[in-house]
């Protein structure tokens, strides 16, 4: 286990504050932290002869549920799960010119037709569980291919920023600008969209590499321990490959060194699907709503929000670790209990809907004592 000197456990831009950054409007959100309530649902929770929490990590969920909703509007008595919503942010990033990814960027513009079709693994798990599908293009670098409709399957929202970020090796991913607005959009999309529930899940080809570069940034880890030996679903690599592209990522982490604050290490890393997420999760916590964060690159997300607002993190729930190793060091540093260990190679929110039934189990337990 990692020491409490462990740089993962410290981040860069706890240790010195930054200016805020103009146009940035970050929502005002409440810490949850209530020992009182804690402690009555606990006592409500417990049957004869068990211990005080007996059920573990299913209470400490349903525990972290009940803050969650606790005085919205009124004062916590029953988990209340409406009209539950998958949220998933495609866009492409420049540095995939590079070769960091097994996959072309044509890959992206597929996945995203896939779960306008309703064919993805996670559109079969939404219509299990009733949950409403949104795909959010906040930057895709080419047009999505015709879909046949033959089900149900997701709304398409265009947010595009821009068609895909440029290249981090060459400059910017994005410009201060584009970071805001991109954050701006995310933050939107939330707030039109009904539900106690966000499911956050992304695609595109780069974001891995986008994310390991957030990662090594905002937590100190050294790029070659934050970038994955193998790209999550994509082939074996041999030692030169991987090694050619951590150097790569090393090039672009030295010429950003001065990009240390969370807004700022976004707008040089990218991507425009990272910050959306992150603006999605600054509003739905603002709304004390429930947020279901799937996977690897919207954990990086989950950083750069936890950078700008720390309470966002109280509302945060991660759904899954992925077979992304740097994933658990992520995991680490935000000090986060992922609910499943699948070794997911997707990040577009199945993993998010495969913990759901936690959810209904922590809501089961705590409303059967109410």
């Amino acid at each position: 286990m990692p020491s409490a000197r462990d740089p993962a456990l410290t981040p860069l831009n706890a240790a010195r504050p930054h200016a805020p950054v103009e146009g940035l409007r970050v929502p005002t959100i409440a810490a949850t932290a209530d020992a009182t309530l804690d402690h009555t649902l606990a006592l409500r929770m417990q049957t004869p002869g068990h211990d005080l929490f007996a059920l573990g990590r299913v209470q400490s969920l349903a525990l972290q549920l009940a803050r969650i909703q606790n005085g919205s509007p009124l004062p916590f008595d029953l988990l209340v799960f409406d009209a539950p919503q998958l949220v998933v942010f495609a866009a492409d990033h420049g540095l995939a010119d590079e070769g960091i990814s097994d996959w072309p960027q044509s890959t992206s513009q597929q996945h995203v037709a896939q779960l306008l079709s309703g064919a993805a693994p996670a559109n079969v798990l939404a219509r299990q569980h009733g949950f409403d599908v949104t795909v959010v293009d906040a930057g895709l670098a080419a047009p999505i291919p015709p879909v046949a409709r033959t089900r149900p399957a997701a709304v398409l929202q265009p947010r595009k920023i821009g068609y895909g970020t440029r290249n981090c090796l060459l400059g910017p991913a994005m410009s201060l600008v584009q970071a805001v607005s991109a954050l701006h959009a995310g933050m939107d999309v939330v707030r039109h969209l009904p539900g106690t529930v966000i499911a956050l899940g992304d695609i595109g080809v780069g974001g891995i590499a986008s994310a390991s570069l957030l990662l090594s940034r905002l937590c100190g880890v050294p790029v070659v321990d934050a970038f994955p030996r193998e790209d999550p679903g994509a082939t074996s690599l041999d030692d030169t490959l991987h090694w050619q592209r951590v150097d790569k990522l090393q090039a672009a982490s030295q010429r950003h060194a001065l990009a240390m604050s969370p807004i700022h290490a976004l707008a040089a890393f990218g991507g425009f699907e990272i910050a959306m997420l992150a603006g999605a999760m600054l509003q739905a916590a603002s709304e004390r709503r429930i947020v279901l964060v799937d996977g690897f690159v919207a954990g990086a997300a989950a950083l750069v929000a936890r950078g700008l607002h720390p309470n966002v993190g109280d509302y945060l729930v991660y759904a899954q670790r992925s077979a992304a190793a740097p994933h658990r060091l992520m995991l680490i540093h935000l000090r986060a209990h992922p609910l499943l260990d699948l070794e997911l190679n997707t990040n577009q929110g199945t993993g998010a809907l495969l913990a759901w039934p936690l959810l209904l189990a922590a809501q089961g337990m705590l409303d059967a004592t109410a």
